[in-house]
């Protein structure tokens, strides 16, 4: 079994391709890294943490 995160960019990245957020899900966690540094730090988010974050980001606020 493989436990290699897949990585897919946020469908609100930017359309030239400069500010874009990648999103990897599983059971536990939801991972978050900038696309441009896919070696770097990423954010792990537990899925109500990454509910509340979703929710406020769409919100405008």
């Amino acid at each position: 079994m493989s436990t290699a995160l897949e990585w897919f960019k946020s469908s609100h990245s930017s359309p030239d391709g400069d500010k874009c957020v990648e999103v990897a899900i599983c059971a536990i966690q939801i991972h978050v890294r900038d696309s441009k540094a896919k070696d770097g730090p990423t954010l792990a988010l537990a899925p109500a943490a990454w509910a509340d974050l979703t929710a406020w980001a769409g919100s405008g606020s």
